[in-house]
């Protein structure tokens, strides 16, 4: 009887061990097709709503806010770059 439920475990461990690849291929998928999950985000949500005084937020806004920070950062390091630097300072926003 123990070792049937040994050999039970095994099988659960090998289990385990190869899906583990598969979620970190979709993880990574999902990263290559530009969407960004919420750990993903470079600003948090709380901070965003405790922010806003008065509207509320919609869920897209979310994505709308990143994807205008980091398109904020490209455009500072391009500048810095043209500027011959490679330290970003306020002024290349």
């Amino acid at each position: 009887m123990a070792a049937k439920k040994k050999a039970a475990k095994k099988v659960t461990k090998k289990a385990v061990a190869k899906a583990a690849p598969k979620k970190a291929a979709k993880k990574i998928a999902g990263k290559a097709k530009g969407k960004a999950t919420p750990a993903e985000l470079i600003i948090s949500k709380s901070r965003t709503k405790n922010a806003v005084v008065s509207c509320n937020v919609s869920g897209d806004f979310y994505g709308a806010l990143d994807m205008f920070v980091r398109n904020a950062i490209v455009a500072a390091e391009n500048r810095a770059t043209e500027n011959g630097r490679k330290t970003l300072r306020p002024q290349d926003l």
